[in-house]
């Protein structure tokens, strides 16, 4: 049960670490200054949706979205909001490839070559489906975590521990509901996939408490990092570089690898919700359908990595703000007891 349990544990916080949150440009775009407690009603709002997310995928066994999406939405809305994650997943993968292509730029490595190389590594993985995404997971995300908190402490014993944080001052509070209502969709998209996985009730509570507790800390930490640099963030493309730059070059160069493969995690877990939903009407290998979604998806990079975060990240924020309620009200409007498959 433990190791289930932290196995998806790594697969939710791969789903969230991607090229916007790892990079620190999706933490700019809804952080900042005056956010304490809005990092803090994030953890607390996250936490809520993982479990009740898992919850539903394990009672009703589920291989993909809709029946998750059905059970909070109602029928009558699950067209639209099976459309709208469509969208988001196709969109943000775009953006994660986007993501690809740029961190590689650091090494020397031409946008798209390195759009090509994460565009064929992704293609490999899901020769072996699910199994890949989560023994990938469970390999990348737990050096991820310890080099990004690592290099975020030694930034900050190196700056004196400026901590930007006023108990009377914490105006931002409402973006932690906008924030954790961009994340919801992915999450019901991955995390339905493997419901029928989920054996014991202990693996939610393992996951999505990890999984929230962790990511809440490294919020704070990250965000106060950047506010300390917060002259120089926007002279950045990925803001990230902005706390590297008095690093030495080796850092630069681990952290933008690290980098790198959180964007392909997060791309991996948005192009397995895509194919999973895809599949109930193509009955194709999951390595063939991301190869022809990828496709799809290469010529839309061009638009740029900021650029995409700063229109899309926002509106999805608004419009998820709906099933993130959603979501939270289940709880209470519904009995959670074992149902079978309907």
């Amino acid at each position: 049960m433990l190791l289930a349990g932290l196995k998806w544990m790594f697969l939710i916080i791969g789903t969230m670490i991607g090229a916007g949150y790892a990079s620190g440009r999706e933490l700019w775009q809804f952080f900042g200054t005056e956010s304490t407690l809005a990092i803090i009603l994030f953890s607390i709002l996250f936490f809520i949706c993982t479990y009740v997310i898992m919850d539903v995928s394990r009672q009703r066994k589920t291989k993909h979205y809709i029946p998750v999406l059905r059970e909070f939405m109602g029928a009558r809305l699950t067209g639209l909001y099976d459309g709208m994650i469509v969208l988001y997943l196709f969109s943000t993968t775009v953006i994660m490839i986007a993501g690809g292509g740029a961190t590689l730029e650091v090494l020397h490595i031409p946008y798209w070559y390195g759009v090509l190389i994460i565009s064929g590594l992704l293609v490999i993985l899901f020769i072996w489906g699910i199994n890949g995404m989560t023994s990938m997971n469970a390999m990348i995300i737990p050096v991820l975590i310890t080099f990004l908190l690592g290099t975020l402490f030694v930034f900050q014993w190196t700056s004196g521990f400026q901590l930007h944080v006023d108990a009377g001052k914490q105006s931002n509070w409402p973006s932690a509901f906008t924030f954790t209502a961009l994340n919801i969709l992915p999450l019901v998209a991955v995390l339905a996939a493997i419901g029928h996985k989920i054996n014991h009730k202990g693996e939610l509570w393992i996951a999505s408490l990890g999984s929230a507790l962790l990511l809440g800390f490294i919020s704070f930490l990250y965000n106060e990092s950047l506010l300390t640099v917060a002259n120089e963030v926007m002279l950045y493309e990925i803001p990230l570089f902005a706390i590297l730059k008095h690093y030495p070059y080796f850092m630069v160069l681990v952290m933008s690898g690290l980098l790198w493969a959180a964007i392909y995690t997060t791309a991996a877990s948005g192009l397995l919700g895509l194919c999973t939903r895809i599949s109930e009407y193509v009955k194709i290998p999951f390595w063939q359908l991301s190869f022809f979604l990828l496709l799809l998806m290469i010529p839309l990079t061009t638009i740029g990595f900021a650029k995409l975060i700063g229109i899309l990240y926002p509106l999805y924020g608004i419009l998820n703000l709906y099933i993130l309620a959603a979501i939270l009200l289940y709880p209470i409007t519904h009995r959670f007891e074992d149902k079978p498959v309907s």
